[in-house]
C-alpha cells in the first residue's frame, strides 16, 4: 500500500458507512504506542498519527531532538500510525521518508502548524506558514519515497485571512490529505475554532486539487460532533480529534454510551501496564509524564477528585496501583 492508496482506502471505507473518516491528532508526549493502545481498546479511530518526530533525527541519531521511542509500534497494534515529521530541510525529509518506508510505515504527515516556540525557533511547525519555499521543498522531498504524504497546518500565522493565500498554496502541492486546525498560530487554542471558513476551504479544494482530502481539526470533542460537522459541510472528508480524548477516552465511539468510573479506571490500569512495558524498552517517557492523563480517568463529575489528587502525589506506577486498590476497596 503506497502513495494515495493508504488514504483512499480509509476514505472509501468511511464513505461506504456514510461518514467522514476519523483520526486521533498527533500530540506531543501523548500519541505514542501506549496511549494509542488505550484509545484503541476504548474505541478506535480509523487511523492514528504519531508524536512529533524531528525529520533529521530519523537518520541522525546525534541530533538535539532524538526520537526516544517515538517510532516504536507495539506488536499488539493492528496498524502503524501516520508518522508526523517536523523540520524545514528538504534533504532531511527525503532521507527520513526513505527510512520510514524501509521500516514498514505507509504514510507520513508534515507538521506545518505546531505553535510551540521551540519548534518554531528551529524553523518547523507554524514557521513554514511564513516560509512557503520551505513548505514546498519538504513536501516534494517527502514524496520521493512513494509513501502517502499529508500535511497538517493552521489557517495562518497571525491573521485568519492568511488562509486565503496559504491554503491554495498548499493545495497546489497536491498532498493526499490536508488537515487544517481552524485557528492561527497566534490564537493558539485561546479562541473558538473558525468553523465559518470550512466551506471556503472546500471550494478552494474543489477548484485547485479535487483529489486532495480535507480534514478538519479544532474544538471537535467526539464522533457525534464530527459527524454533525461533516453533515453541515458536504464535501468534508475527515475529522481529527485531539484534546477531545482528554475529556472522553471513548471519543471515537459511534454509539455514545455512559461509562462508569470503574470502566475508566480499568483503562488507567491498562495504561499503567503498557507504560511499564514501554519503559523497559526506552528510558523515556518518565513517570511524571503520566500524570497529565489522570484527569482523563479520575473525573470530578464521577466523584473522583480526591482520587486524582492522591494519584498526583504518587512517585511511580506501583504507587498509583496501590492508590487505586485502596480506593476501590473502600467504595
Amino acid at each position: 500500500m503506497t502513495e494515495s492508496t493508504f488514504w483512499s482506502q480509509i476514505a472509501t471505507q468511511a464513505k461506504s458507512e456514510n461518514r467522514p473518516f476519523f483520526t486521533m491528532a498527533p500530540m506531543e508526549a501523548v500519541s505514542n504506542t501506549v496511549f494509542r493502545q488505550v484509545i484503541t481498546h476504548a474505541s478506535a479511530p480509523d487511523t492514528f498519527f504519531s508524536e512529533f518526530v524531528y525529520a533529521k533525527a530519523i537518520t541522525d541519531y546525534k541530533t538535539k531532538f532524538p526520537i526516544h521511542g517515538r517510532l516504536y509500534v507495539d506488536e499488539r497494534e493492528k496498524k502503524r500510525p501516520v508518522v508526523q515529521l517536523w523540520g524545514n530541510v528538504a534533504e532531511d525529509f527525503e532521507t527520513a521518508a526513505a527510512s520510514l518506508k524501509d521500516q514498514g510505515f505507509q504514510a507520513i504527515d508534515i507538521n506545518m502548524g505546531c505553535p510551540d516556540s521551540t519548534v518554531i525557533k528551529n524553523h518547523g511547525g507554524s514557521d513554514l506558514i511564513r516560509n512557503h519555499q520551505w513548505a514546498q521543498d519538504v513536501i516534494a522531498a517527502a514524496k520521493t519515497s512513494g509513501l502517502a504524504v499529508s500535511a497538517k497546518t493552521r489557517l495562518g500565522y497571525s491573521k485568519v485571512d492568511e488562509f486565503k493565500d496559504w491554503i491554495p498554496f498548499l493545495l497546489n502541492q497536491h498532498v493526499d490529505v490536508l488537515t487544517i486546525h481552524l485557528r492561527t498560530k497566534m490564537e493558539m487554542s485561546k479562541v473558538e475554532a473558525h468553523l465559518e471558513v470550512i466551506d471556503d476551504i472546500l471550494k478552494m479544494r474543489d477548484e485547485i486539487a479535487p483529489e486532495t482530502l480535507i480534514q478538519i481539526n479544532g474544538d471537535i470533542l467526539d464522533y457525534q460532533a464530527g459527524l454533525k460537522l461533516a453533515q453541515e459541510h458536504p464535501g468534508l472528508d475527515g475529522i481529527m480529534i485531539g484534546r477531545g480524548v482528554f475529556a472522553n477516552p471513548f471519543a471515537f465511539e459511534k454509539e455514545p454510551q455512559t461509562h462508569s468510573l470503574t470502566e475508566l479506571l480499568d483503562l488507567l490500569k491498562m495504561q499503567l501496564d503498557l507504560f511499564d512495558d514501554f519503559s523497559q524498552k526506552y528510558d523515556l517517557p518518565r513517570f511524571p509524564s503520566l500524570k497529565r492523563f489522570f484527569k482523563i480517568y479520575a473525573r470530578p463529575e464521577l466523584g473522583a477528585t480526591d482520587l486524582r489528587n492522591k494519584m498526583m502525589d504518587a512517585k511511580n506506577t506501583d504507587d498509583v496501583r496501590q492508590i487505586l486498590t485502596d480506593y476501590q476497596n473502600n467504595i
